[in-house]
């Protein structure tokens, strides 16, 4: 099981500047190594913390063109739909950056706005495969699940992570890539998410939390103490949670190193 990090930090811009760091290092890495970086994006809040990577140094440094990206949740409707995950990482960063439009890889269109679910899970899930059979996106070791090199997490007041919420049945997914959910607890109820393997298989997981609404998931995620789905998270090579002190203020001080 990989080490499980956090980084609390005084404010929310450094907590921007340190999670620009950490994906620049990363980005540089995978390029050198595969000439390739998959990314999986979430919604909520996590795009608009990803704002120090739009100016220097890391605007012209990184190496855009090398970058993929997908989404570990996403409402089933169409791209244009204000609940979308897409439209919200298009507004906010990715039409800031020179990534080409062929290695974004969003929900089917048509079925989103169509609100099919099931299928729209289905055909996501596809198209993860045939990413793994062009050699942009790895597999896990023996298991065959696909194993994206950064996944950059958010986790909602109630613990769920991606659409993965406590109490409901999708979280136990042993199988499937991607399933769908038809009555979450937010709004709107359809989705399609990751399943936990999935998730559990990325290299590297950054989950980003601030606020003190989200404090006492936060703590019962690292301690355990009840069904939280974010607490069952690990990765391959490293968790990091990217916590400000308000997410934070419920934890242990003991181990945490405030920036």
């Amino acid at each position: 099981m990989a080490p499980v990090k956090r980084r609390v930090f005084n404010t929310k811009n450094e907590l921007a500047a340190g999670l620009a760091k950490y994906t620049a290092d990363l980005s540089s890495k995978f390029c050198k190594e595969r000439g390739v970086f998959t990314v999986v994006l979430s919604g909520g809040d996590l795009i608009s913390w990803l704002w120090k990577l739009l100016g220097p140094p890391y605007i012209d440094s990184i190496e855009w063109s090398k970058w993929h990206i997908f989404w570990v949740d996403e409402r089933v409707c169409g791209w244009d739909d204000v609940d979308s995950n897409y439209k919200l990482a298009y507004d906010g960063f990715l039409s800031k950056v020179p990534i080409p439009a062929e290695n974004i890889y969003a929900i089917d269109n048509g079925l989103g706005a169509e609100g099919n679910a099931e299928l729209a899970a289905e055909r996501y899930e596809e198209g993860l495969r045939q990413k793994v059979n062009q050699n942009i996106i790895r597999t896990y070791k023996s298991s065959g699940f696909p194993q994206f090199d950064l996944q950059l997490l958010g986790m909602g007041p109630d613990g769920h992570m991606a659409s993965l919420f406590p109490g409901h049945d999708e979280i136990n997914e042993k199988v499937k890539w991607v399933t769908y959910i038809t009555d979450s607890p937010k709004p709107p109820p359809k989705r399609i998410t990751f399943t936990l393997p999935v998730i559990n298989c990325a290299s590297y997981n950054v989950m980003a939390v601030c606020d003190k609404e989200q404090a006492d998931s936060v703590a019962a995620a690292f301690t355990h103490t009840k069904d939280v789905p974010a607490g069952r998270l690990t990765a391959d090579v490293e968790v990091v949670w990217f916590l400000d002190q308000a997410a934070a203020s419920k934890l242990p001080r003991g181990g945490c190193s405030i920036l």
